[in-house]
């Protein structure tokens, strides 16, 4: 671990702790606002909430005490908010918290409100639709945590928007892509556990994609995450989500604009651009390694240490892969409880 402030120790202590353990140090049961359902019922995260942005239909969930404090939980590729968070978010409402998980742009029923938008994915479309959530919600300032895309998501508006954010807890570090170095290689043992990046820059890639999305995701979760011993029910719950009409188009967008190989929407130039900078992030952040994570080797944290200039503190989670919050709900959790108290 690396720490510019010591953690409290019965944070550090939780990071190893079971979720069921977290949660039974907490208030009260969870409990969700009773607006009518407009979708399914997700496990424990109710029903199926939809906000509109200038951009998007935004689907989503919210879970815990009406006035908790307010967390965003945020999913990656190719995963599920509900699987992600299912353990996570009832854990934290049991704490206070109030926490908001949305579908993100190509994912369940999260929806483009114009046939004519660009089905962008990339990383200042996605932060910026953060925000963008938090302005129809009447979200002043949360915390925010995630991983992989939904990591990137929230490094990107904690490092663009640092006034709307109380905290923040990233999977794999920092995040924001550098894309004036995008031809510049990685080691070769990276690159390979990237392969469906080089993939995905060609048609063959794309109708893949589209011909058989479990199939290819499938591949994803056993390479990514090699110790994780998912169900069947888990993975078909997270195959709903990847239904969405839009899901190929803004999958294929965000992997060849973080290669430089298409441009990306006019719309989003701006932060964009500001990106470029690598900016600092500045507010309190917890950053997690999965000991088992078979894209993105864990590392102590060095290599990044200075793209965070607030309070920082790193862990590596044993048994974690790439999907960290659903394979260690309690480390994920904990990690959550730990920022908070570093504000």
């Amino acid at each position: 671990m690396i720490s510019r402030r010591r953690p409290a120790p019965a944070m550090a202590a939780a990071a190893t702790a079971g979720v069921a353990g977290l949660a039974g140090a907490g208030p009260g049961a969870a409990a969700t606002t009773a607006a009518a359902s407009t979708g399914p019922i997700a496990y424990d995260l109710g029903p199926v909430r939809r906000i509109r942005t200038a951009v998007l239909d935004i689907a989503y969930h919210d879970v815990g005490p009406a006035h908790g404090k307010p967390v965003i939980l945020l999913h990656g590729w190719p995963f599920s908010p509900v699987g992600s968070y299912a353990e996570v978010a009832p854990a934290l409402a049991r704490r206070g918290y109030r926490c908001y998980v949305p579908y993100l742009r190509g994912h369940g029923q999260t929806r483009f409100l114009r046939a004519d938008t660009f089905r962008s994915g990339q990383q200042a479309a996605l932060g910026s639709d953060l925000i963008d959530f938090m302005d129809v919600l009447r979200v002043p300032r949360a915390l925010f945590a995630g991983y992989d895309w939904g990591g990137r998501a929230a490094d990107v508006a904690a490092a663009l928007w640092p006034e709307r954010c109380t905290g923040l807890v990233s999977v794999n570090g920092y995040l924001i892509q550098n894309l004036a170095a995008a031809q510049e290689p990685m080691v070769p043992a990276i690159e390979e556990g990237s392969w469906y990046f080089f993939y995905f820059l060609t048609e063959r890639g794309r109708k893949g994609l589209q011909r058989d999305r479990e199939g290819l995701a499938r591949v994803v979760w056993h390479r990514n995450s090699p110790e994780w011993r998912f169900t069947e029910a888990e993975f078909a719950q997270a195959a709903e989500a990847w239904s969405n009409l839009d899901h190929v188009d803004v999958v294929i967008h965000s992997y060849r604009h973080r290669l430089a190989a298409a441009p990306g929407d006019p719309r989003y130039a701006e932060p964009e651009r500001r990106l470029l900078d690598q900016p600092k992030i500045t507010v309190p952040t917890v950053t997690l390694d999965g000991r088992a994570d078979g894209v993105t080797p864990p590392t102590d944290g060095s290599g990044y240490a200075a793209h965070f200039s607030g309070p920082w503190t790193h862990h590596v989670v044993p048994g974690a892969g790439h999907n960290l919050p659903q394979e260690r709900p309690g480390a994920f959790a904990a990690a959550i409880l730990e920022v908070d108290a570093m504000g």
